[in-house]
This record gives C-alpha cells, structure tokens and sequence, in this order.
C-alpha cells in the first residue's frame, strides 16, 4: 500500500508543520498510520515535504504509549514486518485525535 498519495499531498498543503499548534487532542487528524500486526499507530496531524524528497510528519503516536512526535515518511516505508507486511494507511478513519484514540 501506498503510504503517501497525490490526495494526502494537497491536504498536507493544508496542514504544513506547527499549523495545528496548540490544539492538542482537538487537532484534525490527516492521516492514521498503523501497524497491521502489532503495536504501532501513528496519528499524523501535520506534514511537509523536505528538500530531501522525504516527508516530516507531526502527530500523536503509540508503539508503547501516546505521546506527540515527528516520523519521517521514509521511517514508516521501511518497517518490515513478518510475512513481507509493512505499515498501513487507514482508508476510513477520520475525525480529530481525540475521536479517533
């Protein structure tokens, strides 16, 4: 699965780094991230393309507990998980952090 489309593109024009500052739980949520055999949820609120090519990403974030952070859109790609599997893109989850946590 694609991580990064043309979609999710324009809507990070929207919500570039320190957009959403200071809306905590109440930052929309672009993009949810996860893990499909394990821990691993990424609640991406913010994002911009670096010089490099790669994205920056802000958002809430689980692998042990939540706590706010930045992953780069290459770190995600190259997760390998068993049986061939990588990080998801969740198709039908919307809303804000706190809706979706």
């Amino acid at each position: 699965m694609k991580l990064m489309t043309k979609e999710l593109e324009k809507a990070f024009e929207k919500a570039p780094l320190y957009s959403k500052d200071g809306q905590g739980l109440n930052a929309e949520v672009v993009v949810k991230y996860f893990n499909p055999c394990g821990a691993g949820t990424w609640l991406i609120t913010e994002g911009e393309k670096q010089e490099n090519g790669d994205w920056l990403f802000f958002g809430y974030c689980c692998i042990t507990e939540w706590e706010w952070g930045y992953v780069g859109l290459f770190e995600l790609e190259n997760i390998k998980l068993p049986y061939g599997m990588g990080i998801e893109r969740d198709l039908y989850s919307k809303g804000t952090v706190k809706e979706l946590i």
